[in-house]
């Protein structure tokens, strides 16, 4: 969101509440553009505030998996950013949260369970590590009721593939929860990130849900390709078009046509609050994409939908 605006000859700054009716017009205009009464974000980050402390340290430093500048947009408390994302319209979200270390997890998803229990429109998210409790972690997640998980491949620093997982993945697989995945190289690279770690894990466990974050940056082609072979394989939009994401991993628009034909498994992610632009941006990328209005209300809306039962 942008600090300050050109007022009479003078930058001014721009007072919060104004800034943020403004950007709640912008979200508001393209909901009524593409015939949406609501939206529907299953890539946000809520999380124990001291951990989300440490992240956005992470981000202000800027950590080793940044590698550049990456303002936090929405840098406020729980309630605040709640008010944000039901004020643009969002009526379902979720609250991503991942370990970066062993023995984190279970606490992790204890947090989110309480989390999800009061806040009705979070889809109660939960997370696992690799670690030999994987797949305790994930059975005691699943009957506390979790309804999508979230594994980050990057930060996590582990093999999808590593044999600690094994029955986890098979839990995940038999009970048809979505698991959103970084695993992507974007921004940086890591030793397990990229798409062959995650088509031996689909040769395994072919019935995954698997959500692939930020449709799979920037291996796109590659990701698309999995994507087309596996069908309940799903991307989320998370950064991309944007043009902070198109600086350094522009999409191909040769590929827009694929990613129009897999309209039915493409769902709009944020990262909000973790994003360095507003909201609104972020959408307004997504229909300058011009794969046209019935692909942005699937998107933005009736793809979640569907798969969340809402």
């Amino acid at each position: 969101m942008p600090d300050d605006t050109e007022r009479a000859g003078r930058r001014e700054p721009v007072p919060d509440g104004e800034r943020d009716g403004e950007e709640r017009a912008r979200v508001a205009a393209f909901r009524r553009r593409v015939g949406l009464t609501h939206l529907i974000d299953v890539h946000t980050h809520f999380m124990p505030q001291r951990l989300l402390a440490k992240v956005w340290a992470y981000f202000d430093a800027p950590g080793p998996l940044v590698g550049r500048p990456w303002p936090i947009a929405y840098r406020a408390d729980e309630e605040r950013r709640l008010e944000t994302l039901r004020g643009f319209g969002v009526r379902a979200f979720t609250s991503m949260l991942y370990p970066h270390k062993p023995g984190m997890a279970r606490w992790l998803n204890d947090w989110a369970a309480d989390f999800a229990a009061r806040t009705p429109d979070c889809l109660h998210t939960a997370t696992f590590f690799a670690e030999p409790s994987a797949s305790d972690d994930v059975r005691r997640a699943l009957e506390q009721g979790a309804r999508v998980f979230k594994c980050h491949i990057q930060v996590g620093g582990f093999d999808p593939n590593d044999p600690t997982l094994e029955k986890a993945w098979g839990l995940l697989a038999e009970s048809g929860v979505p698991v959103v995945t970084h695993c992507g190289s974007g921004p940086v690279p890591t030793a397990h990130t990229g798409p062959e770690p995650i088509a031996a894990l689909l040769a395994r466990h072919p019935r995954l849900r698997l959500v692939v974050a930020h449709l799979g940056t920037p291996e796109y082609t590659e990701f698309l390709d999995l994507a087309e072979r596996h069908d309940r394989v799903a991307l989320d939009t998370t950064m991309v078009f944007t043009p902070f994401t198109e600086a350094v991993a522009p999409f191909p628009r040769g590929e827009l046509p694929r990613l129009a034909d897999l309209g039915d498994r493409v769902l709009l992610g944020t990262d909000f609050p973790n994003i360095p632009y507003g909201y609104a941006d972020a959408l307004e990328a997504l229909e300058r994409t011009g794969l046209g209005t019935a692909w942005l209300r699937a998107v933005c809306h009736d793809n979640a939908a569907r798969l969340f039962g809402l």
